[in-house]
């Protein structure tokens, strides 16, 4: 998903159902100086979701002892 997130960033919202921000990585993309802070915020993006579930994850295992 990472490398999807890096060459495709606009897909790497859709597949998560981020659908507006989706269409806005597309606009910034489409000029080539935008591709790459596009990628990044992807790839910041994605990190930050898996880190939400993480923590997620994490406070149902406290809550539930």
């Amino acid at each position: 998903m990472t490398l999807i997130a890096i060459f495709f960033p606009s897909l790497s919202f859709l597949l998560r159902g981020k659908l507006l921000t989706a269409l806005l990585c597309l606009i910034l993309q489409i000029t080539l100086i935008g591709w790459i802070p596009a990628g990044i915020w992807a790839v910041v993006s994605l990190q930050n979701s898996r880190a939400e579930r993480r923590n997620t994850k994490l406070l149902r295992a406290m809550r539930s002892r």
